[in-house]
């Protein structure tokens, strides 16, 4: 940045949204939050009825909980896994209504386009001085914020993958839309009468999609239907079932290890391999296909519940310069650490403002938004992110270099589990080499070995 920076515009009142307002203040800075819904952490408002598997103590920013202290607040046992009913309750609706955070939050506020004064995204000398121009509607029209930096941290849960193999909705997606759910529908509660007795196909093979079919089939036992399919497109099952005891969140990896005990029961049925492309209504139920429309390997179900993960909504960014890895639609210098194609570790080298910058200086991408369509995205992370951030925008260029973050492992680092069939071999993020994909494997290329087995390795 070439001038002070005062007032910092904020996208998004989630966790991490109202974490970076925090810290922007206690740096003196002047933030400013946009949030399109109609309170603060609208999105988590969506999946309240989930159970988180990491617990207190890995969701509670610290310098949001020291503006709540400041109001009596008590802090929830660091060791309880709470709802998104419960981070609401015990710690961001207090934290957006009872703090200074208060006054700063502009709800039903949705961002619509963000540019520089007077610039285009083609012009270049003065850009840098130009404050931003943030558009957002707010019912009454359009409004205009100006700023001297934006941390975008809207997140992605407005934007889930389509059910389609190939990123592109299947054929007929868009119009058998009333039979689809995507993401974590609350089955056992609101969307119980959806639910029960009808034959469910569920699509995906992340925590949510493990999730949703352990909900699922507690739903069936309760309110017996035909069955529940879970249909991945990946060749190897084992792969959903994560680290199991091995994962440093012990909830985390129980989820693993129950769906693969009703998977042994038989309980449920499986389809791997299945690539989604074609789904349509029929009288029998909706068809889901995958290859050929007509004659193709498909699967009937009464109901279909995409879990294929999120990507971000880059629509109003177009007048921004920005630099986004080409496969994952997020900060270059990140993606090496997060790709999916070669670790899923859970754990990730500390970053902060260094690496989440953008050609276009003042600009940041923060929070699952920064993540782009890689799915390992934890709370703790954002946070930090959004600490370093706050310290590099109020010119505390040390204290943003200065990163920490240590994250519990998952008990898998690989896209593919290692020949000898062993769970993982992470030891935590690597040190000195970016390219490494865990520690072990770094200590294992310092030693003149090609890398510790657990996956190919990612050029920065």
């Amino acid at each position: 940045m070439t001038h002070a920076v005062r007032t910092v515009a904020v996208i998004g009142a989630g966790p991490v949204g109202l974490a970076a307002a925090a810290h922007l203040l206690e740096s003196g800075l002047e933030p400013v939050v946009l949030e399109a819904g109609p309170d603060a952490a609208h999105a988590v408002r969506q999946w309240s009825h989930v159970r988180l598997f990491s617990p207190w103590a890995f969701n509670i920013d610290k310098a949001a909980a020291r503006l709540l202290a400041s109001t009596g607040w008590n802090g929830p046992d660091p060791e309880h896994y709470p709802t998104g009913a419960e981070l609401i309750g015990s710690y961001l609706a207090p934290l957006a209504e009872r703090t200074a955070l208060a006054g700063v939050i502009r709800t039903r506020s949705r961002v619509t386009g963000i540019s520089r004064v007077g610039f285009d995204k083609v012009k270049s000398r003065g850009r840098e001085a130009a404050p931003f121009e943030v558009r957002y509607e707010n019912g009454d029209g359009t409004r205009s914020l100006l700023a001297d930096a934006v941390i975008d941290a809207s997140g992605t849960w407005w934007n889930p993958s389509p059910a389609g193999a190939n990123g592109l909705p299947a054929v007929g997606e868009r119009e058998a839309a009333r039979r689809i759910a995507y993401g974590m529908p609350d089955v056992l509660g609101a969307e119980r009468k959806r639910y029960a007795g009808r034959s469910v196909a569920i699509l995906g093979a992340g925590h949510s999609a493990v999730g949703t079919v352990l909900d699922l089939e507690r739903l069936s036992r309760e309110a017996p239907g035909p069955r529940i399919v879970w249909m991945i497109r990946g060749d190897d099952i084992g792969k959903a079932f994560g680290g199991g005891a091995n994962d440093a969140l012990a909830a985390r990896g129980e989820l693993g290890s129950a769906v693969a005990e009703i998977i042994r029961q038989g309980r449920i049925e499986v389809r791997t391999s299945f690539r989604v492309s074609h789904i349509a209504e029929t009288r029998d139920g909706l068809r889901i296909g995958a290859g050929s429309p007509t004659d193709g390997p498909a699967v009937l179900a009464d109901e279909l519940i995409v879990a294929t993960g999120f990507r971000p909504d880059l629509s109003y960014l177009s007048e921004l310069r920005l630099a986004l890895d080409p496969a994952l639609d997020c900060p270059p210098l990140l993606a090496p650490l997060i790709d999916p194609n070669e670790h899923s570790c859970g754990t990730v080298r500390p970053h902060g403002a260094r690496e989440l910058s953008q050609p276009e200086p003042g600009f940041y991408l923060a929070g699952m938004k920064s993540y782009g369509r890689a799915p390992t995205f934890l709370m703790l992370t954002g946070y930090e992110q959004v600490r370093s951030i706050a310290a590099e925008l109020a010119g505390d260029h040390e204290a943003a270099r200065k990163v920490e973050l240590v994250l519990p492992e998952t008990g898998v680092c690989s896209a593919s589990r290692p020949a000898d069939g062993a769970s993982g071999c992470c030891g935590g993020p690597p040190v000195r080499d970016e390219t490494a994909c865990c520690a072990k494997d770094e200590v294992a290329k310092e030693s003149g070995k090609s890398g510790c087995g657990c996956s190919g390795t990612r050029a920065a």
